[in-house]
């Protein structure tokens, strides 16, 4: 049996799967918003340094849209 490696989403495929806008998924993944959604899947860094990429485990992403349905 073999396991699929996790996958990471980038900000465009977040988008589209989700259903909103890029201003939208940073409001929920920032404490300081008013829209800030903690079940919000966190996004984790590609790179060492401070303003490295970021992406979604698609996991995190599919569970959080089936907990909406």
């Amino acid at each position: 049996m073999t396991t699929n490696p996790p996958r990471i989403l980038r900000l465009k495929e977040v988008q589209e799967r989700v259903g909103l806008s890029k201003s939208t998924i940073y409001d929920r993944i920032n404490p300081k918003s008013p829209r800030y959604d903690p079940s919000f899947p966190k996004p984790v860094k590609l790179g060492a340094y401070a303003g490295a990429s970021i992406g979604w485990l698609e996991g995190g992403v599919n569970d959080w849209i089936a907990k909406r349905i």
